[in-house]
């Protein structure tokens, strides 16, 4: 039987609430939701082995921020928002050292460039110690995917942040959901790392501490639905199996994909510049990178 696909925390526990037929807490897992500065923020911690189970994910802390408040309020709420992105990242990493950021995804497909984007609006500044001795230092690099380079992203993530000596790894991938009305109005924050591609039925090797030796922090921003789960919904779980099946490797995406990943992308940009070199303001991003 097929069931819904998402990698959203917050979502995946909505689903095991479902299958369990109770709306209160599930064992093994914890969950708070409140605003910030207008967002609405959801936590899910999964605790143990029991809550690995019924979510599907491993144990750590799963930070869900809706960005309605921004979407609807441009430009004045693209600072907000990068300010709460910003507030929830910083508990989550080393208070120093440096930090290896990796943009994964496929920059000449739409859906699958907020990593590689994002990158583009990072203030990159290892290299400037000399110069800018009160900036923490960042490494970055958006290499690509396995069949453009011939290397999982865990191998080339591994040794570029080795190279620079990083003290943590985040990386910035496309996340699936199961509701339309998180695509591309979401950012999910986590400290277990990622597995790229598993969204998309895609597995490949996890970049987690333990395969990378140091913490790693994942961003991730859904933008794309699995077809078959947006069925399922969309029928009320009266979908054909045969049909659903049918639907397993097609995904639907909103239709200003192409203009909501770059805004979506330059917004976790300065998010993670606002989490790694405190006191600066959105303002002081843009003259930076100018």
């Amino acid at each position: 039987m097929l069931h819904h696909r998402t990698d959203l925390a917050m979502e995946a526990r909505v689903l095991a609430q479902e299958r369990a037929g109770s709306a209160g807490e599930l064992a093994g897992v914890r969950s708070d939701t409140w605003e910030e500065d207008g967002f609405p923020v959801t936590r899910v911690e999964i605790l143990d082995e029991r809550g690995q189970e019924a979510l599907g994910k491993p144990p750590g802390v799963y930070l869900t921020i809706e960005l309605d408040a921004y979407l609807r309020h441009p430009p004045e709420g693209f600072e907000r928002a990068a300010a709460v992105l910003a507030e929830g990242l910083r508990p989550l990493l080393p208070a120093e050292g440096t930090v290896f950021v990796a943009g994964l995804g496929n920059r000449a497909m739409t859906a699958d460039a907020i990593g590689p984007l994002a990158v583009e609006h990072l203030l990159v500044t290892r290299h400037l110690r000399e110069v800018l001795p009160g900036f923490r230092p960042v490494a970055a690099a958006a290499a690509g995917v396995l069949g453009t380079t011939g290397l999982e992203s865990a191998e080339w993530v591994r040794g570029l942040a080795e190279r620079a000596e990083s003290r943590a790894v985040i990386v910035i991938d496309a996340l699936a959901a199961r509701g339309l009305e998180r695509l591309c109005a979401t950012v999910q924050l986590s400290d277990t790392g990622i597995i790229p591609g598993s969204g998309v039925g895609n597995r490949r090797m996890a970049l987690n501490r333990e395969t990378m030796g140091v913490p790693v922090v994942s961003i991730g921003v859904p933008t794309v639905v699995d077809a078959a789960t947006l069925a399922l919904d969309l029928t009320g779980g009266t979908a054909d199996e045969e049909a659903l099946r049918r639907g397993e490797r097609l995904f639907v995406t909103p239709k200003e994909v192409d203009r909501q990943v770059r805004e979506l992308a330059k917004l976790v940009g300065y998010g993670v510049n606002l989490a790694l070199q405190e006191g600066l303001t959105a303002a002081d991003i843009t003259a930076l990178l100018s």
